[in-house]
């Protein structure tokens, strides 16, 4: 039987390496990234211009009590006639200030710490890691109570600094167990060899390799630090006289703001948090799918198959030298064949149709 060109479906040829600079974007590639980007952007941009974009004093009070959503007041009133959307523009400035600020620290804290145990070893890698261990079991609510406790002003930048030192361990425990897979690589043995020193080596040929690793905990920490600020708030221990998400959530539910049917007072509150947390948690997924091969999809080249209903599909493999026979291997596949009306095998005893005949 013959094989005709149609009864193959072949493989696309591996795409051409991208050049170097859309190599560098192709993180912004998926769908997930672009979409948990956008979202970010968006509380960033409200973040820096929330106070000049909220229609009025978030502490002043009118005589609109507990009004819904309505023009003057687009997510209405508080029970002393305080604005909503205004109080929720201002506060964002604190949730992604304590956020990022934590996520910095202990990204840097953790790259520190981590990075240089795992290369260096031997009793530097054992302090290191034995402080990492320390600080591991460290817990960090309870902590920043203790601190809000005896501190009168608990403000922003030191619940971000006791969220990054009770928040990098984990981070650091991850790097030293990469690092120590990467340091006794070809490319690092000849960087040692050619006589580079210790810290070109980790900053030229480890750390670009940890950079997806590094990014993800950093991520991560933010996503933590930024629910620690509206946990904290929303249960009294921070101070409430500075305006974020939480403070909101702290009011509303002291002033029974669900039993009185007032859900425009907590309901945009608790859907900025839900908004922030999927942006965040869509670019960790992106991370997550351009480090690890086997998640990539938009993010990284796949090769494309053109199919065909009832056709399996090949690798046509054009080899250039011929065989010992004189013939050309090439991989395809017959087409199935079509479905019939079965036939009966025949036995040995019985004779066939022409014969019979």
């Amino acid at each position: 039987m013959s094989v005709t060109a149609t009864d193959v479906a072949v493989l696309d040829d591996p795409p051409t390496p991208a050049a170097p600079g859309r190599a560098r974007f192709r993180f912004l590639r998926g769908g997930k990234t672009r979409t948990g980007l956008l979202i970010l952007a968006f509380f960033v941009v409200l973040a820096v211009a929330g106070p000049w974009l909220a229609p009025y004093d978030p502490d002043a009070m009118s005589d609109q009590l507990l009004q819904p959503p309505s023009a003057d007041h687009w997510f209405g009133t508080t029970q002393t006639g305080q604005d909503v959307l205004s109080q929720i523009l201002v506060g964002t400035r604190g949730v992604l200030l304590v956020g990022f600020l934590a996520g910095i620290l202990a990204t840097v804290l953790s790259v520190l710490i981590g990075v240089s145990a795992g290369f260096l070893g031997g009793a530097a890698d054992e302090i290191l890691s034995m402080l990492s261990n320390i600080f591991l079991v460290i817990p960090g609510l309870p902590l920043i109570i203790i601190i809000a406790s005896f501190v009168e002003d608990t403000g922003d930048m030191l619940i971000a600094a006791v969220i990054a030192l009770t928040s990098w361990a984990w981070g650091a425990r991850v790097l030293r167990a990469q690092t120590l897979s990467l340091r006794r690589r070809d490319y690092v043995e000849a960087a040692r060899a050619t006589g580079e020193s210790t810290w070109r080596i980790i900053l030229f040929e480890v750390m670009p390799n940890l950079t997806a690793v590094i990014a993800s905990g950093f991520v991560g920490t933010v996503i933590f630090a930024v629910l620690s600020e509206i946990t904290l708030a929303f249960i009294g221990v921070a101070d409430i006289s500075h305006w974020n998400w939480g403070t909101v959530l702290f009011w509303a539910q002291s002033n029974q703001a669900l039993a009185q049917g007032a859900w425009w007072w907590f309901v945009p509150a608790g859907l900025c948090i839900a908004l922030l947390g999927t942006a965040l948690s869509l670019i960790n997924f992106g991370i997550d799918e351009f480090v690890n091969p086997r998640l990539r999809t938009a993010t990284g080249a796949s090769r494309k198959v053109r199919m065909r209903v009832g056709f399996t599909p090949v690798a046509r493999i054009t080899v250039p030298e011929k065989t010992a026979l004189g013939f050309t291997p090439v991989a395809r596949t017959t087409a199935p064949a079509a479905p019939g009306p079965a036939e009966e095998p025949e036995s040995p005893g019985t004779p066939s149709k022409e014969h019979s005949a």
